[in-house]
């Protein structure tokens, strides 16, 4: 998983750096000599697009997103480890939702061979086929994740599930970071 992650980063950094030198192109270009490439604002809203999910990805297995745990970590470790699978199954089911939101999309846009309002005029079926491929790398994760969650839960496997699915403590982040100063 830790190379799946990887990987989804490397290629969002790339395609945000492209974008940034396509930006700092077109300004410096528009600055210059008073001339717009054009469809740098469509191609961010592509990069966008594809680049979310690939975030949502890395966020997801590095275990990264945002939890408040204040209460977590007070209750009692069979109430931690539901709360641990409900928060895993929540995050496959809004993944399923998702990709099947983005399908839809594909298939309409290919039914009616939409093309982009810009000065482009790109056939969407291009950035959204894009996008799809990119929902579909969440939702692979974020499915085999939260089916993980439900067979230790039917198995009340408490330990494991909290093991594999709390969030960091902030002893653990500080030891992370001092673990990272030390490497530094």
């Amino acid at each position: 998983m830790q190379r799946y992650a990887r990987l989804a980063s490397l290629v969002f950094g790339i395609m945000m750096l492209v974008l940034s030198a396509a930006v700092t192109v077109e300004t410096i270009v528009r600055k210059v000599l008073s001339v717009s490439l054009g469809g740098i604002d469509e191609l961010s809203g592509y990069a966008i697009a594809v680049g979310a999910p690939l975030a949502f990805a890395v966020t997801l297995i590095d275990q990264s997103h945002i939890r408040i745990n204040l209460l977590h970590m007070r209750m009692p470790k069979a109430a931690q480890a539901c709360l641990n699978a409900l928060a895993a199954i929540s995050l496959g089911a809004l993944a399923l939702f998702l990709l099947i939101f983005t399908v839809d999309t594909v298939i309409d846009t290919q039914a009616y061979r939409s093309i982009a309002q810009t000065p482009w005029a790109t056939p969407l079926i291009y950035p959204q086929s894009l996008w799809l491929v990119a929902m579909i790398l969440f939702a692979i994760p974020a499915t085999w994740l939260a089916a993980r969650a439900v067979i230790l839960l039917a198995g009340r496997k408490w330990g494991a599930l909290n093991r594999e699915f709390s969030p960091e403590t902030p002893e653990d982040e500080l030891k992370a970071e001092l673990q990272d100063m030390k490497r530094r």
